[in-house]
């Protein structure tokens, strides 16, 4: 199962967007998706670590995978990438 991280804020179309792509793609992968306020100490903490500019941030197994409009395509190549690499 790969851990997801997701970096949210209120009021934000592109984190509704990521919550979208995360459902359609958890379809096909094992996802373990766990939603932090950029708001919060943590959430700032992990932004300022990952890199993120601004909402929504997406960390993958703990590594910085993007932030904005998250592209579903580039993260299912990522998934496979790692599906590939654990067998």
């Amino acid at each position: 199962m790969t851990a997801i991280t997701l970096l949210t804020q209120e009021d934000c179309a592109y984190c509704e967007h990521a919550r979208k792509v995360l459902a359609r793609v958890g379809e096909d992968h094992p996802l373990e998706i766990t939603e932090i306020s950029l708001t919060s100490g943590q959430g700032r903490a992990l932004a300022a670590q990952a890199g993120v500019q601004f909402a929504p941030g997406l960390l993958v197994d703990g590594r910085p995978f993007g932030y904005g409009r998250i592209s579903e395509r580039r993260l299912r190549r990522a998934l496979q990438r790692l599906a590939a690499e654990e067998h």
